[in-house]
This record gives structure tokens, C-alpha cells and sequence, in this order.
């Protein structure tokens, strides 16, 4: 058993996965070897391990315990592993929705997309070695560049591996989502979060712009990032905050 973590240590560390997402790889592999000892690694183990951790733990935590084990069948044991749900179950599609859910939602802020660019994004656009997301003929039909964010660059990335399709986020049904689904979805965790305030795709986009210029981002930056052919659209976009203003040193003060 410590041969095999040995392993999947050494594999994560070739890929330049994070200290804390190196830990955590291993702690989830080894509890699903130990659950797996005398049962044998196959692909009913593994769901059957899964079922048994969601009776204990949320879908989330689940489902990354998951993107660990995927990773070590197929980049250790060199064994690929069909995820079937278990019949008359729809544990693990059900897993996957909730953490879909939220990664879109931390993509929409993280990287102030346009809800039309989140629902087209194929999984050849994102580059997860350089951390950019290619968009691709965006409004005014030009292409650029945005950041992954860093803090959700490892499930963002384990979630396109352990799904099927070509889009990054595919509907139930195949095939990318719809504006008005993922406009349900931010209602829905809006509502769940206590949220009185109207929360739509758009919002998360004008924060996005707005945390950056209190960060002190250079406008122009904002600008590329955004997709703004005009520095006017931007300077309307983004707003000077409470926040902003509060940070602005009199000349005085440096007398």
C-alpha cells in the first residue's frame, strides 16, 4: 500500500499539483485502499466506497475524494475507470451537478465572463498547464485571455477530466448549458445563501470588475479582461466604491 502512494505522490509532484492538493490526494487514496483491501480496485468498489462516504459526508467533499481516486486508477494502476452509476442510483451525477453548480459560479466571479462565454466554453479552451482560458470570438468577434483562478484551478481541473463531452459544463442532457439555466442556478444559491438582493450572471461580472479597481488594478487591464473594445465602457462598468475612496491618501498627509 505505501508503494502505491509513493506513487501517486510521485505522479502529483510531476504535475505540479499543490502541497495542499498533494495532502489531500493522498488522504483520500488512502482511505478508499483501505476500505478497497480484500475487495480488489475495480469500478464497483469505488461507488460502492463513494455511497458509503455520502452517508457521512457532504456531496462536495465526496466528489473530490473522487477527482483523487480517478486520478490514482488511472495515472497509477494505469486502469480506466468507468463511472456507471450504480443501478437505480444516480449518486455520483448527482455529486457532479452540485459541484458543477459551483464551479460555474466561481467562474462567473472569478473571472467576470459573460454568462453567453461560460455556457460556450469547450474543455480545449481551457489551458490548465498555463492557467488561461481561451475565449474565443467573444462579443465584438474578438478572442482573448483570462485567468484561471488558482484557488479552484485543481476541481475545475478533476472536474473536466471526470466528465464526459467536449463542453467544460454540459447539461444533464448532453450538450453546453443554457443562459437561463445557470441563471436558475444563482437564483437558487442565492435563495439558499439568504441573499435578499436580486443575484444574476451579470452582477457577478460587475463585482468581479469592481474588487479589481479596489484592488488597484490598472483600468486598462480591466478593460482586456473584460472584452471592452472602449476604455468608456469600462469606466461606466466599474465604479468608484466606498471602498476605493477610503484607500486615497491626501497629499497632504504626505507633507
Amino acid at each position: 500500500m505505501n508503494g502505491l502512494l509513493e506513487r501517486l505522490e510521485k505522479e502529483l509532484k510531476i504535475r505540479n499539483y499543490s502541497k495542499k492538493t498533494i495532502k489531500a490526494y493522498l488522504n483520500s487514496v488512502n482511505n478508499f485502499l483501505g476500505y478497497s483491501k480484500e475487495k480488489g480496485l475495480n469500478d464497483k468498489i469505488f461507488q460502492q466506497y463513494l455511497l458509503e462516504k455520502l452517508k457521512v459526508q457532504n456531496p462536495s467533499s465526496v466528489a473530490r475524494a473522487s477527482f483523487a481516486i480517478k486520478f490514482f486508477f488511472e495515472n497509477v494502476l494505469h486502469q480506466a475507470l468507468i463511472l456507471k452509476p450504480i443501478k437505480k442510483n444516480k449518486t455520483l451525477p448527482d455529486i457532479l451537478t452540485i459541484v458543477k453548480h459551483k464551479l460555474i459560479i466561481k467562474l462567473l466571479y472569478g473571472t467576470g465572463l459573460r454568462v453567453s462565454e461560460v455556457v460556450n466554453l469547450r474543455k480545449e479552451d481551457v489551458n490548465f498547464e498555463e492557467l488561461l482560458i481561451h475565449i474565443r470570438l467573444a462579443k465584438g468577434k474578438k478572442d482573448r485571455f483570462v485567468k484561471v483562478p488558482e484557488s479552484i484551478f485543481s476541481e475545475l481541473e478533476n472536474f473536466s477530466e471526470l466528465e464526459n463531452g467536449k463542453y467544460l459544463f454540459e447539461s444533464n442532457r448532453g450538450g453546453k448549458l443554457t443562459i437561463s439555466t445557470i441563471q436558475a442556478i444563482l437564483k437558487k444559491a442565492a435563495k439558499k445563501s439568504g441573499i435578499k438582493k436580486r443575484v444574476y450572471p451579470h452582477l457577478l461580472r460587475h463585482s468581479f470588475a469592481t474588487h479589481l479597481l479596489e484592488q488597484g488594478t490598472d483600468l486598462r487591464v480591466i478593460q482586456k479582461l473584460l472584452g471592452h473594445s472602449s476604455i468608456k465602457t469600462t469606466q461606466i462598468y466599474t465604479q468608484i466604491s466606498q471602498a476605493s475612496i477610503k484607500n486615497v491618501k491626501s497629499p497632504l498627509d504626505n507633507l
